[in-house]
């Protein structure tokens, strides 16, 4: 079982290419990259981030843990 990753992009590393990861969450490969440049992911695919992470038995990534990130990246964003 991996560890709780401690950012957006320490948890797409986590696959072994960025298309991996979108194909395992259900968005496009563009999408996948701008989630991992921005360090944020967008709420519409926290869904099948959650049941990807969960497949691939990496704890700690549930609505808590992707909120806190999309709200620390938007803090960041308007700073």
């Amino acid at each position: 079982m991996s560890k709780t990753p401690t950012s957006i992009s320490g948890l797409i590393d986590e696959w072994e290419t960025i298309g991996e990861f979108a194909s395992d969450v259900g968005c496009g490969y563009e999408a996948a990259r701008q989630m991992r440049l921005r360090e944020s992911i967008s709420p519409r695919h926290w869904n099948g981030v959650i049941a990807a992470a969960a497949r691939k038995s990496i704890k700690g990534v549930d609505w808590k843990w992707l909120a806190t990130r999309h709200t620390s990246s938007r803090k960041a964003v308007s700073a």
